[in-house]
């Protein structure tokens, strides 16, 4: 009896796992959104010895094969055409036949970061009043990919999550800056739009950045390391990059929209060089030079010193990158008291014109903020000039958040006046020789200077004094 057991469980092994052997990702599911016009990536998990016949509705006459690895991995590039669908995808391999259906090509972005972006419909502790958008979110042209808030200190090759496709049932749990960056894609390109959300609120900035970066970067690595823990979400080096980011590799996006910060304000002199890892680590590992655009974090009374103000100094540092920006929202704030403001629409609505002006090309769109451009003394004044469109606009009585030092680097509350140029001169009576200016460089002041556009001008300084904890 012995004897024929062994075979006979040998024979059910090999059965099973020839049943079971042909996988796709998660992502490659029903419902999917493709990137199109482009040549995007399929890949899966199949015996080594078999072939993976690949056939798209959209070119039915064209088979794509593929020979899966001795590790039974396998990948395959199929051209997409322009946006449209829905399509289906055939997949066969032995004996087996996958179909995944609904498929559309048009826009796919990826939205990251912590809690702010994170910021959902449904956290009902904090509502939002955005109207009747829940109500009226069914879209078919607009669908979601949410991956659930996971972690490992090992690159994982699959991740958690489905395509839903927009509606009242399934928007609530979207990010409320995320869902009106790619519903007003949607509406202006007439693509479908695909959002990947993939976000953890209170995380740090390290744990985002793949272990590439830091194997090979001494300096960044010594940085993340030396990160303390905290109780509310791990902060290892990749710990969640691994396993929220590097499933989705493989997958082609338009581009990325990011929202962090908060979680780096206890050390923000790295900040920059962090932040530039991550979005030099994404395009490498994602293959992919794609637009990165981001959010200064928002005014908050509870960081420790002006930790905030430094943190938003080094965001704008990075702008050197290419293909990457920022915009700041220091305006949108209901509550100083509160690390999560409550408009987000509007902070979704200011990152997708970038996209619209700089990806996509629309020119009745102006995104970018006032920001400082140089300054002058003049006796015991300062001349401060910008790069704006249009002359600044003060929404108080008079300008606000100025502060002047001279060379002891004592900064005290400046008056501001808006010259005829569109310039502004700035004054203190307890400075009487100024050396250096600043505007809004605190951890909670609100902007009251803006654009023609309605934009905030960008926080800054002038002097150059390091962060000091």
């Amino acid at each position: 009896m012995k004897k024929l057991l062994v075979p006979i469980l040998l024979c059910l092994a090999l059965n099973t796992s020839a049943q079971w052997a042909f996988r796709l990702p998660s992502i490659i599911s029903n419902h999917a959104v493709l990137q199109q016009s482009t040549d995007v990536k399929l890949w899966g998990w199949a015996q080594s010895g078999s072939t993976v016949k690949i056939s798209c509705s959209w070119n039915p006459t064209d088979t794509v094969k593929a020979e899966p690895r001795k590790d039974w991995t396998w990948d395959a590039i199929v051209k997409t055409p322009k946006a449209g669908g829905p399509y289906t995808i055939t997949f066969i391999s032995s004996s087996q036949k996958v179909v995944i259906e609904d498929i559309l090509i048009g826009e796919v972005w990826l939205c990251s970061g912590q809690s702010n972006m994170e910021y959902a419909f449904n956290w009902e502790s904090k509502p939002i009043d955005v109207g009747d958008a829940v109500a009226k979110s069914a879209n078919n042209q607009l669908r979601f990919f949410q991956l659930s808030h996971t972690y490992s200190i090992y690159p994982k090759d699959n991740s958690d999550g489905e395509w839903k496709i927009s509606s009242p049932e399934t928007t609530p749990s979207m990010s409320v800056a995320g869902y009106f960056f790619g519903k007003t894609i949607n509406e202006k390109t007439k693509a479908p739009v695909g959002l990947i959300a993939s976000y953890w609120g209170g995380t740090n900035v390290q744990s985002w950045i793949p272990n590439e970066v830091f194997a090979e970067n001494a300096e960044l690595k010594t940085l993340a390391e030396d990160t303390k823990a905290v109780n509310w979400a791990p902060v290892a080096p990749a710990v969640i990059y691994n396993s929220m980011l590097q499933p989705l590799v493989n997958y082609k996006i338009a581009g990325a929209i990011w929202y962090q910060g908060e979680g780096n304000t206890g050390e923000p002199q790295n900040y920059s060089k962090l932040f530039e890892g991550l979005i030099t680590g994404w395009r490498k590992a994602f293959n992919n030079d794609f637009p990165f655009y981001f959010v200064q974090i928002a005014p908050w009374s509870g960081y420790g010193k002006n930790s905030a103000a430094y943190l938003r100094e080094q965001q704008e540092a990075v702008l050197h990158l290419p293909k990457t920006g920022m915009i700041t929202v220091g305006d949108l704030v209901d509550n100083i008291k509160d690390i999560h403001p409550r408009i987000k629409k509007e902070v979704g609505m200011r990152l997708v014109n970038l996209a619209l002006k700089e990806h996509y090309g629309f020119q009745d769109v102006n995104p970018y903020h006032p920001r400082y451009k140089n300054f002058s003394i003049k006796k015991d004044k300062i001349n401060i000039r910008f790069t704006t469109s249009g002359k600044l606009i003060c929404k108080a009585k008079t300008p606000a958040n100025f502060q002047l030092a001279g060379a002891d680097n004592q900064f005290f509350p400046a008056v501001a006046k808006i010259e005829k140029d569109g310039s502004i001169t700035v004054s203190s009576k307890e400075v009487k020789v100024p050396v250096s200016v600043r505007y809004c460089f605190t951890n909670d002041a609100t902007p009251d200077l803006f654009d023609t556009n309605g934009l905030p001008l960008i926080p800054f300084r002038t002097d150059m004094i390091q962060y000091k904890p």
